[in-house]
């Protein structure tokens, strides 16, 4: 009875070395199990990157900017007029006794007039007496004001025009969200940046470094977070004529897991960090537990990043591979690639236990089942002696007097 205990308990801690440890409680898997990829065709596959000089410094290229989005950095071009815009025509002519200064009129000072304030209509016309309608949809003040003495220079004495825009209801710029006075305005002729545009809407509501901004132009969107346009003076671009641009608040954070200082979601507290102040953040690495050569942090990538980081692309479906980039503490270097390496919103990091921890656990259980095995026998040792068939040294009593002789 008592080796069939010892051959189930020999077989139990057998059955936890071969198994890998795979029975034992931890946080995620162990480094080894990372690095190997995934061989179960049902789950999910992922590629491993290990973060090098070269991968930090193409991945800071490709970091989303509105400078690149929006590559052209040029001022808009000169403010046209649109359908609904209120425009103001002044008419001059050389002389008294013209088109419209009439003879009597040559004392006053100035020989011109002041047509009354017109809306361009919904064909993108204008109306001037003694001229066919005048096309203004489209044409700056220059083009405008050529167009209108063409159409009168055979009637009116060497006539001269001068055209004001009275009321933008095109060419507008939008600033809305999560800004102090959300409205829109016209833009400005002498040409404005992003800050100038969320400044006249009395800039953002909350702390600049939880707040995104969005510009959509012409069809296109890009989002960057606040500070990148106040730090990053590339993605302060112009704002165009007809440009919306939304603010939000959305704060920035990272998950933590495994053998961190901290685990769970964690802000960034800031427009950006580096790997390693999140790792800092985080809490460091737990000295009694994790592999300083296996943190990870896992992202997903676009398939034109994946494929320019060296991964083969063609296991993968969609567009976005899952990715799981490597740094390895234990080189001196890891901690320099580490401040370079910049976080996004919603990373994971984590920290693998060490090998040594691993194997603690497993000799933890294997002290605990042999334990668990030893009870019972010491239990029935224990009743033996009680009954007297059991010599308190472990030998059996009727072996004992057996021996003695007491048996005659």
């Amino acid at each position: 009875m008592i080796s069939s205990y010892l051959r189930v308990g020999v077989t139990l801690c057998a059955a936890i070395v071969l198994s890998g440890c795979e029975i034992l409680p931890a946080s995620g898997p162990a480094s080894m199990d990372v690095r190997g990829g995934q061989t179960d065709p049902e789950s999910l596959s992922y590629a491993i990157v290990k973060i090098t000089p070269e991968a930090v410094g193409f991945l800071e290229k490709e970091t989303p900017r509105l400078s690149t989005t929006f590559a052209d950095r040029r001022p808009p071009k000169d403010i046209v007029f649109g359908v609904g815009d209120i425009v103001s025509v002044t008419i001059f002519e050389a002389g008294a006794g013209g088109l419209f200064v009439p003879a009597e009129a040559g004392v006053r000072p100035g020989n011109f007039v002041t047509l009354p304030n017109q809306m361009v209509d919904n064909l993108g016309n204008i109306t001037i007496p003694y001229a066919p309608p005048i096309r203004a949809k489209g044409r700056t003040v220059p083009e405008l004001q050529h167009d209108i003495v063409e159409a009168l220079k055979k009637r009116a004495i060497e006539p001269q025009v001068v055209v004001s825009l009275i009321e933008a209801r095109t060419s507008l710029i939008s600033v809305l969200g999560d800004v102090n006075t959300p409205a829109r305005f016209p833009a400005n002729a002498a040409g404005e940046h992003l800050l100038d545009a969320i400044t006249r809407a009395q800039g953002p509501k909350s702390q600049g470094f939880d707040t995104w901004v969005m510009l959509e132009r012409g069809g296109r969107r890009a989002t960057v977070p606040f500070g990148a346009l106040v730090y990053e003076p590339a993605n302060n671009i112009f704002v165009h004529p007809n440009d919306t641009l939304y603010l939000y608040r959305e704060p920035q954070t990272f998950v933590a897991f495994g053998a961190s200082g901290r685990q769970g979601q964690l802000p960034f507290d800031a427009w950006r960090i580096s790997l390693a102040e999140a790792v800092g953040k985080a809490g460091g690495l737990n000295d009694e537990k994790a592999d300083p050569a296996a943190v990870f942090l896992y992202r997903g990538e676009t398939r034109s990043v994946a494929e320019r980081l060296g991964v083969d692309c063609s296991a993968f479906t969609g567009s976005i591979v899952p990715i799981i980039y490597v740094v390895n503490f234990r080189d001196p270097a890891g901690y320099f690639l580490a401040t370079k390496f910049f976080m996004r919103n919603k990373d994971v990091i984590y920290v693998s236990n060490s090998f040594a921890v691993e194997s603690a656990k497993a000799m933890s259980y294997f002290r605990l089942i042999v334990a668990t095995v030893n009870d019972p026998i010491v239990a029935a040792n224990s009743a033996l002696v009680l009954k007297g068939l059991l010599h308190p040294t472990g030998t059996s009593v009727v072996t004992t007097l057996t021996t003695s002789g007491g048996g005659n």
